[in-house]
């Protein structure tokens, strides 16, 4: 594992080798080609992909990826990475990904799949690449050069990226970046980042996942087992497919490496749900989105009792695409309002409504929160036994039944005969 510190901010990147992705049982697989690489995308056909592309694809949504930078001229991803709409003043390398690690992710996301490359899930959704400094593979010169993850998120947040999808992780939290996030979150902005890889008994969920109104996603298998090196605490709210997966293995874009596992695989499929739902819907709010999110994710616990390690469940986007008449409720009410504020403090300003085609208001207002002050800035460890869980004795079949209970039978997932029973457990405080 690679760290860096620039300004004080140490940032991890779970990427194929300058990682702090779990690298378990690599094959590198010589002579394999790039169709080998798509096959191992297991979770397409449990999410019924194929399915959900005939009501939405993701198009007119545009996601920033803030990350190791995007290689724009992958197969898979020609013409799908708006390089020209980057801010020139955080421009510096943004299609130069100097890892692999973001060039996957915007893969995952909006990959057109060609020359056997990775699918995304949203394939008609576009990318707008930011170049952070994550590991030690970038010179001074050009770390001083790239933009802080600070002034990314907040360039992101003055553009017309509906979503800012964030593989990246640290141990350290940094008032810039908390600042920048709820300046997007006040622009309507979906937020999504990586709880980390460190496992369960880590003690704390890495930033900007921690941050308030940002949604972090930690991992499960193919027999929907949450993962065990997912952090878990506060602040997992969703969990997606994140183990033995592909991913290039460096940034040659030679081949893929795979049967690689990280919470940032997780993360990008997230962020391409959501803009799924989004491109179905474009007149929601950010609020909308992530509450169809969180409402329609699978768990076999009460909605108001999130987890410490798959806080409301597992994404499940075919849930809101297949019922016309699904209710995504108040655009102004913030679903995740409990952990983005003090116990029992109001909101003074909620977060304004956004669209795929609405341009950020000059006007905007921050929510009321102080950064120092929110209860999700309050890490505490999550390793007592009141807030461990434990994932289920799996059954083969569970992978299925996990993504496909749909419609009015959404309010009670049935999930493989038990499997996925996370013991419901008080999140740390």
């Amino acid at each position: 594992m690679k760290t860096a510190t620039r300004r004080g901010l140490r940032v991890r990147v779970g990427g194929a080798v300058a990682s702090a992705l779990v690298v378990v049982g690599v094959s590198f697989a010589p002579g394999a080609t790039a169709a080998d690489a798509q096959s191992e995308q297991w979770y397409l056909g449990p999410m019924q992909a194929e399915k959900m592309w005939k009501t939405s694809t993701g198009e007119g949504i545009k996601v920033a990826v803030i990350d190791t930078g995007v290689n724009p001229d992958t197969p898979s991803l020609k013409g799908q990475v708006l390089a020209d709409e980057v801010p020139k003043q955080v421009a510096y390398g943004a299609t130069d990904d100097y890892a692999g690690h973001g060039t996957t992710m915007a893969e995952l996301i909006v990959g057109s799949g060609a020359d056997g490359g990775l699918q995304g899930l949203a394939p008609d959704a576009e990318v707008v690449p930011y170049r952070v400094p994550l590991g030690s593979e970038l010179s001074a010169k050009e770390e001083k050069l790239a933009p802080t993850s600070a002034e990314a998120i907040r360039a992101a947040a003055d553009s017309d990226v509906s979503i800012i999808s964030m593989s990246i992780g640290s141990v350290a939290y940094e008032p810039e970046d908390a600042a920048a996030v709820k300046y997007a979150a006040s622009k309507g902005k979906i937020l999504v980042a990586s709880v980390g890889n460190e496992g369960q008994d880590a003690g704390y969920i890495e930033y900007p996942a921690a941050y308030p109104y940002v949604l972090g996603v930690s991992s499960i298998d193919d027999k929907s087992h949450i993962s065990d090196f997912g952090q878990s605490g506060n602040y997992v709210d969703l969990v997606a497919p994140g183990e033995n997966l592909p991913a290039y293995c460096n940034g040659n874009f030679e081949k893929y490496c795979h049967n690689l596992n990280g919470t940032s695989f997780s993360t990008a499929i997230t962020s391409a749900a959501a803009a799924l739902i989004w491109s179905a819907h474009p007149d929601w709010t950010a609020n909308q989105v992530t509450r169809a999110l969180i409402d329609t994710a699978g768990r076999k616990w009460p909605k108001d009792e999130p987890t410490s390690t798959a806080g409301y469940g597992t994404i499940r986007p075919r849930s809101v695409l297949a019922d016309p008449n699904y209710d995504a409720g108040e655009p102004y009410s913030d679903p995740l309002r409990k952990e983005n504020t003090q116990e029992g403090e109001k909101l003074v300003t909620e977060i304004p409504p956004a669209s795929a085609s609405a341009k950020p208001s000059s006007g905007a207002t921050a929510p009321s929160q102080g950064a120092a002050g929110s209860s999700k800035d309050k890490q505490a460890a999550a390793g007592s036994d009141d807030a461990k869980t434990a994932a289920a004795d799996a059954s083969s079949d569970s992978g299925s039944t996990l993504w496909i209970a749909l419609g009015a039978a959404a309010a009670v997932v049935v999930i493989g005969g038990g499997v996925f029973a996370v013991l419901r457990a008080r999140r740390a405080n």
